[in-house]
């Protein structure tokens, strides 16, 4: 269990928070690239770490993020002018560039005014699919990210992103946290018996053991938790890397997941899915895969887990029990939600904006949790103390998550032989 003030301590990372203010030390994805505005269209909203945000290309489909509130007088850059080079305030025609350049001021005559100021942008890049933002201090930003996903084409990716109103440790839980994919999801595992997905073939062993070996290694990038079930005379050893602050490469090796807070109570969870070989980015492997997991977007709007639909009257909340499907239950099925997303997601909102974790009684199956509060709170508290971040000045590029046979009193750590142990 956890005390009050340190679960409040690792959950809220709102402006002026330890976690907050470490979370703005990482470079983060933002959005997907699929949801940004087209070039030159109108701005879109966007909310992250507890902060109003606005995304927009220009007119050469240069990505920027910008406060929300005007550098001038803080008029809400949401209603701002989509012009070809930049967007202009409505109040007083101040214009921005996607970098913070300040383009025109025409109630200044001072012509060089412009040059001595800047507007409230962030640094962005786009890669993997994915919009990524960093909203440190200048002097602090890290290394962009090389994640081996971003190596691959549009054909050979699939990057989704979802909508789950809980706070974001909830979800990032159900990353490392084997012992409950054999339970909650037992359908959907059921469905992959036959299936010729990757992602089914690499899961279909666990619907049969609830229990498997647990362990978990600190290291400089956060943690290794592996759960390791028996294979015949071998063992299967399935090892995540929980990279803090917010992802987690999956075991099945071709699987990154992230959960960015929107603020303390809504998270943004993303999904990549990449294969070298295969073009699991093109039809019919594309909507057989998503459809599969629950990313599909029928399925993502029918539970509000969308930016349109999330504030819609149709999203999960205790009222609607969530939008579980009893009658599905009693037909068999064993949880009553589409798919594994919406099963996570519902065990993540049913518990609460913030669960309070004074109360919880872990247990042997929660290796992985227990050091999951460990890591996190390592960033918090740095943070709160004016020490270093842990992993924020790394160059992530060489972690991975592995699903491999091994002989029986193995060490499942000759997996992962370039990742550096801090203690296990």
């Amino acid at each position: 269990m956890l005390s009050h003030d340190d679960n409040e301590l690792m959950c809220r990372s709102g402006p002026g928070t330890p976690m907050g203010q470490a979370m703005r030390r990482f470079w983060m994805p933002v959005a997907t690239l699929t949801d940004l505005p087209e070039p030159g269209g109108d701005p879109r909203a966007l909310e992250l770490l507890g902060e109003q945000f606005v995304l927009w290309r220009d007119a050469a489909g240069r990505p920027g993020l910008f406060a929300d509130g005007c550098a001038h007088r803080g008029a809400s850059m949401l209603l701002a002018r989509a012009e070809e080079d930049g967007l202009r305030c409505i109040y007083h025609g101040w214009k921005f560039a996607v970098d913070g350049s300040v383009l025109d001021v025409p109630n200044v005559t001072d012509a060089k005014f412009k040059q001595r100021i800047k507007g409230r942008a962030y640094p962005v890049r786009e890669a993997g699919g994915l919009l990524w933002a960093y909203l440190g201090p200048k002097d602090k930003e890290p290394p962009f990210p090389a994640w081996p996903f971003m190596e691959v084409s549009e054909e050979h990716r699939i990057t989704t992103t979802s909508i789950v109103d809980s706070n974001y440790v909830q979800v990032i839980e159900g990353f490392v946290d084997s012992s409950h994919l054999t339970i909650l999801h037992s359908t959907a595992l059921a469905r992959t018996n036959g299936e010729d997905l990757d992602f089914a073939k690499k899961t279909n062993h666990m619907q049969f053991d609830a229990a498997p070996k647990l362990e978990a290694d600190a290291t400089d990038f956060g943690f290794h938790y592996v759960a390791m079930r028996p294979s015949g005379d071998k063992v299967m050893a399935r090892v995540a890397s929980f990279v803090a602050p917010f992802s987690v490469a999956n075991p099945n090796g071709n699987l990154w997941l992230a959960a960015v807070p929107m603020n303390d109570e809504r998270c943004y969870f993303f999904h990549v899915l990449w294969d070298e070989v295969q073009k699991v980015g093109l039809e019919p492997l594309r909507s057989k895969q998503k459809t599969f997991t629950g990313l599909d977007t029928p399925t993502l709007e029918q539970y509000g887990m969308t930016w349109e639909t999330c504030d819609g009257p149709r999203t999960m909340k205790r009222e609607n029990r969530f939008l579980q499907d009893r009658e599905l239950m009693r037909q068999g099925h064993f949880s009553g939600f589409a798919s594994f997303n919406q099963e996570d997601a519902a065990c993540c909102v049913s518990a609460g904006g913030i669960r309070d974790r004074s109360y919880e009684m872990l247990c042997a199956a929660d290796v992985g949790i227990a050091r999951l509060y460990r890591a996190l709170l390592d960033c918090a508290k740095a943070a709160r103390d004016g020490r270093e971040i842990p992993g924020a000045d790394l160059q992530i590029g060489h972690v991975r998550g592995i699903s491999a046979e091994i002989e029986a009193g193995a060490d499942w750590r000759s997996l992962v032989p370039d990742h550096g142990i801090v203690s296990r």
